[in-house]
């Protein structure tokens, strides 16, 4: 019978957005996340894409996850009337006949389904109520279609609407309305498709080649891995018969070893019971002498407490001797601390009077030390006043000196000077008159 498979296909090609409770996903399309150290030969070589035919094509196919995205919220928006409130009125009507006719169609396809239930759990029924169930049936289904385009084309109407108002656009974003399962997963299924489209279009022939020699790589060394696995498998069984039988021998040794303890014990019990009686008579022997030893001992006792009574005696003799010396000697003892207190206590008043004498000379000490570094600090000035007067004095004196020695130098050259001159003078004398005779005598 074909009305359940047509019915199951029906709701599978029905509207996405049924009530259930699921999660929401962003509306912003994201690359699927790369893993932490991908195959280098596996990773487009570029990030992004180049020509403008690839570019129209993600464009495209993210104008469609979109748009996805938003019919995907329609149903729960309209279960929400409060939400109808803030926007276009004929933005408002279109998505309350768009939840009108979603419900209409959900009731059809749940009818139908119902029907279909019906049907498969009456199979024995007459053959008349049979042809008739399925009369309606067909009947209900051919109205599918029309309340399916209808669907479409109010779908198509509210995307119009939308893009012509896109603060109502935001709203429908900004609220938190949800998906039904079905349509988490188609939107899931879109983002990895375009995931899986944006690495084919970044991926170029050279890399795909590249690719597909790498993955050929990997079977054949997936196959030798295989191979070795098989080989090592094969080995394994075989350690594992040799272990079983080598487990089976040691199993038959515990079990002789476990009869060989079972004989042991039984040899054991025996040489306990014989050890056992042996240590009876053993105890008995010694029991005997230690009743011996014990009236021995007891005799030593009563010898040994007459010998202390006696010592004892002897003691508290001793004893009182030498409490009447200790008495004697602390008598003695305490004569002379009376006496040494006596003493101490005079020398401490004569040492109170030497500190007091001490106090009143150290203070004296004091002032005269005052005094002296008062009389050292006149001093110290009066012998800085004298040394600067004497050095002054002395400055005077070899200034005077330098300055009588000065005048004595110039007064020599100065004289010196005055008898050049006058020796120069005469000897322009002698020439003038020398001269002078000369001519008279021509």
């Amino acid at each position: 019978m074909a009305a359940p498979d047509t019915a199951s296909d029906i709701l599978a090609s029905g509207p996405v957005c049924q009530a259930a409770d699921i999660s929401r996903i962003p509306l912003k399309t994201e690359l699927c996340p790369k893993p932490a150290e991908p195959l280098k030969p596996l990773v487009p070589s570029k990030s992004k894409l180049a020509t403008i035919e690839a570019k129209r094509i993600m464009s495209v196919l993210d104008e469609a996850i979109y748009k996805v995205e938003l019919v995907t919220l329609l149903c729960d928006m309209v279960g929400h009337p409060e939400a109808l409130v803030e926007m276009r009125e004929d933005l408002a009507g279109a998505l309350r006949e768009h939840g009108a006719l979603c419900q209409a169609l959900q009731d059809s396809v749940g009818s139908l389904q119902e029907k279909a239930r019906r049907l498969q759990e009456e199979e024995d029924a007459e053959e008349a109520w049979l042809y008739d169930h399925r009369l309606s049936m067909e009947l209900h289904k051919a109205s599918l279609p029309m309340l399916m385009q209808q669907v479409r084309d109010s779908t198509k109407n509210i995307l119009r609407l939308l893009a012509s108002d896109p603060q109502a656009t935001k709203f429908l974003q900004m609220q938190a309305f949800r998906r039904s399962t079905g349509a988490q997963r188609f939107m899931e299924g879109l983002v990895e498709l375009r995931g899986f489209l944006f690495e084919k279009l970044l991926t170029s022939p050279m890399q795909a080649r590249e690719k597909a020699q790498f993955l050929q790589d990997i079977s054949r060394r997936n196959q030798r891995n295989q191979e070795a696995i098989d080989i090592l498998q094969k080995e394994l069984a075989s350690r594992q018969k040799n272990r079983d039988a080598e487990v089976e021998k040691e199993n038959f040794v515990i079990q002789e070893l476990k009869n060989h303890l079972h004989q042991v014990l039984k040899l054991s019990e025996h040489s306990l019971l014989r050890t056992r009686q042996e240590a009876e008579r053993q105890q008995k022997a010694d029991f005997r002498a230690s009743q011996a030893r014990l009236a021995k001992t007891q005799q030593e006792i009563l010898v040994l407490r007459s010998q202390y009574h006696n010592l004892v005696s002897e003691n508290h003799e001793a004893e009182q001797a030498l409490r009447k010396k200790k008495y004697k000697v602390e008598t003695e003892v305490e004569n002379w601390i009376q006496k040494y207190d006596m003493e101490m206590s005079e020398k401490q008043e004569e040492i109170e009077d030497l500190e007091t004498v001490h106090l009143e000379e150290k203070l004296q000490l004091e002032e005269l030390k005052q005094r002296y570094e008062v009389l050292v600090e006149e001093f110290n000035q009066i012998r800085a006043e004298r040394e600067i007067s004497s050095k002054k004095r002395l400055e005077a004196e070899r200034e005077m000196l330098r300055m009588v020695r000065a005048a004595t130098l110039i007064q020599a050259v100065w004289k010196g000077y005055l008898v050049r001159s006058m020796l120069r003078f005469k000897k322009r004398k002698k020439r003038g008159k020398g001269q002078g005779k000369g001519k008279g005598k021509k």
